[in-house]
C-alpha cells in the first residue's frame, strides 16, 4: 500500500499546490472586517442609513442653500437670508411630516395612496386655471399661496403615484392577477398617462421623466415580462424623442452635452459655467461662501446647479461625500424592499428609492455635463419647498418600513428607556427585565465565545 493516495505524507500532497497564506483569526484587518461585517448585517442598518444619511443630506444642503443663494437675493434686492429663510421652514414643515409618516402604521399609508392621489390630481390640473397658475422659467407648474409662497403641485405627483401604485399592485398581487399582462397595464399606465399629460401641459419635461422612472421602477419590481417592459419603455422613449424633437429649447440643452465653450449665443452658458465651477474646487475646494461662479455667471446657483457650488467651495471631497450619501440612501431603500414580505412595501419602497435615485443622477449627470439639463432638483439638497416637503415625506415612508421589518421590529421592541431606573424608599434600582436581559446577551456572548 506504499503507492496508495492515502499513504502519501502531507507534506507530497501539498507540493504541487502551495496553499495561500492565510490570514490569523486575531489579524487587526481581519477583526476588523469581521466587525463591520457584522454591524453591516445587523436588522437596524437600513434604518439608521436611511435616518442618518437623509438628515445628513437636508442640513448639509441647507449650509449650502444659505452659500450660494445670498448673490442672488441681493441682486433681486432681498434680505441675503432670504431664500434660506425659506428652505429652513420648508425643512421644519418637512420634519413633521417625516415623523408623521414614519411612525404611521403600513395600512394607513395605503389607505391615503387614494386621497392624496385625487388631491394631486386636483391642484395639478387646478395649475392649469387661468389666475391661479403660475409660470416660472417658461413652466406653468406652480401655484400661488399669496405673498412670495408658491406650490409645485407635480411634486407631490410622485408621492401619489408611489403609494397609489403600490396599493393597487399589491392588491392585484394578491388575488394572483399580475401574471397577466393586462392587468400589469391597467389601471396602472392610464393613470400614469393622466398625471405625465398634466405635468406635460406647463411643460415640465423634467418632473415627467422622473415621473416615467417611478413607473418603470413599479413594473420593475412587479416582475413584468422583458417584452412588456421594453415595450412600454420604446413607446416612451418615442414620446420623449417627438418631445425633445419639436422643442428647440429642449434640442439645444440636448446639443449641450460635453460642451466646453458657450456656443453661439451663449446657448450652453449654464452647462460650462457648471463645469467651470467644478473644475476650480480643486481637492478641498475654495471654502464655504467663497465661490467665483455664484456672482452672477452661474444661473440657477441655488436650485438645479447646487451641486456645482458645492463642487466650487466643497471640492471633490465634498461632491464624493453627497455621492456616498446618496449611495448609502439608496442601498437602504433596496434593503428596505428586498428583505420585506409585504408586496405594499416592498413597491413603496422601491418606488420612493428609485424616485429618489433616478432625480440625483438625473441633476447631478446634468451638472457634469453628461446628461441635458432637465430642471429637477437635487433631491433633499436643493432649493425649493414643494419638492422638499415631498421628498421628506418619502423618507419618512423608507424609515416606516425600516422600522416594520421582523429583525428591526424585534431589536426595537428589545430597547428599554435610557432613564430606566425607579426609585423606591430614595434609593435607586434597576430595574428586573433590564438587568436580566443584560445577564442574558452577556451569558450567551460567553457560550459562544467558548464554543468558538
Amino acid at each position: 500500500m506504499s503507492g496508495s493516495r492515502t499513504s502519501r505524507p502531507p507534506v507530497q500532497r501539498a507540493a504541487g499546490r502551495p496553499s495561500p497564506p492565510r490570514v490569523p483569526r486575531d489579524h487587526p484587518v481581519r477583526r476588523l472586517y469581521l466587525r463591520a461585517r457584522r454591524a453591516w448585517d445587523r436588522p437596524l442598518t437600513a434604518y439608521y442609513l436611511i435616518m442618518g444619511g437623509s438628515l445628513l443630506i437636508i442640513v448639509l444642503g441647507l449650509v449650502m442653500v444659505y452659500s450660494a443663494s445670498q448673490i442672488t437675493a441681493l441682486q433681486m434686492s432681498l434680505p441675503g437670508s432670504y431664500f434660506f429663510r425659506k428652505q429652513l421652514l420648508a425643512a421644519a414643515i418637512g420634519g413633521v411630516l417625516l415623523f408623521a409618516a414614519s411612525r404611521m402604521p403600513v395600512k394607513l399609508h395605503r389607505a391615503l395612496a387614494y386621497p392624496i392621489l385625487a388631491g394631486a390630481v386636483f391642484l395639478m390640473a387646478l395649475v392649469q386655471v387661468p389666475g391661479i397658475g403660475v409660470a416660472v422659467n417658461g413652466n406653468q407648474n406652480w401655484i400661488a399661496l399669496g405673498g412670495s409662497f408658491q406650490i409645485q403641485p407635480s411634486e407631490f405627483g410622485k408621492l401619489a403615484l408611489v403609494l397609489w401604485g403600490a396599493d393597487l399592485l399589491a392588491r392585484k398581487q394578491d388575488k394572483k392577477l399580475l401574471a397577466q399582462w393586462k392587468h400589469m397595464l391597467v389601471p396602472l399606465v392610464p393613470v400614469a398617462l393622466m398625471l405625465l399629460g398634466l405635468i406635460m401641459l406647463g411643460g415640465d419635461m423634467g418632473t415627467a421623466i422622473i415621473l416615467s422612472a417611478i413607473l418603470f421602477g413599479l413594473f420593475w419590481l412587479a416582475g413584468a415580462p422583458t417584452r412588456l417592459f421594453v415595450g412600454v419603455l420604446s413607446v416612451a422613449a418615442l414620446i420623449g424623442f417627438v418631445l425633445i424633437r419639436t422643442s428647440p429649447n429642449r434640442m439645444a440643452r440636448l446639443a449641450c452635452i460635453g460642451a466646453t465653450e458657450p456656443g453661439p449665443g451663449d446657448s450652453c452658458w449654464q452647462a460650462v459655467h457648471g463645469i467651470y465651477a467644478l473644475a476650480s474646487g480643486g481637492l478641498f475646494g475654495s471654502g464655504l461662501g467663497a465661490s467665483v461662479e455664484k456672482w452672477g455667471q452661474l444661473p440657477e446657483a441655488h436650485t438645479d446647479f447646487i451641486f456645482a457650488v458645492a463642487g466650487e467651495e466643497l471640492g471633490l471631497a465634498g461632491t464624493l461625500s453627497v455621492l456616498a450619501l446618496f449611495a448609502a440612501l439608496g442601498y437602504a431603500g433596496i434593503r428596505v424592499a428586498g428583505r420585506t414580505e409585504d408586496p405594499f412595501v416592498r413597491y413603496a419602497a422601491g418606488g420612493v428609492t428609485t424616485w429618489i435615485t433616478a432625480q440625483a443622477v438625473i441633476n447631478m449627470g446634468a451638472v457634469l455635463g453628461l446628461l441635458p439639463i432637465a430642471g429637477v432638483p437635487l433631491p433633499l439638497f436643493s432649493y425649493g419647498g414643494s419638492a422638499l416637503l415631498s421628498t421628506m415625506t418619502a423618507i419618512g415612508l423608507l424609515i416606516a418600513f425600516a422600522r416594520e421589518e421582523p429583525g428591526a421590529r424585534a431589536a426595537l421592541a428589545m430597547r428599554q428607556p435610557r432613564f430606566g431606573r425607579k426609585r423606591a424608599g430614595g434609593v435607586m434600582l434597576e430595574r428586573g427585565p433590564r438587568r436580566w436581559n443584560t445577564m442574558r446577551r452577556r451569558a450567551s456572548a460567553a457560550r459562544t465565545s467558548g464554543e468558538r
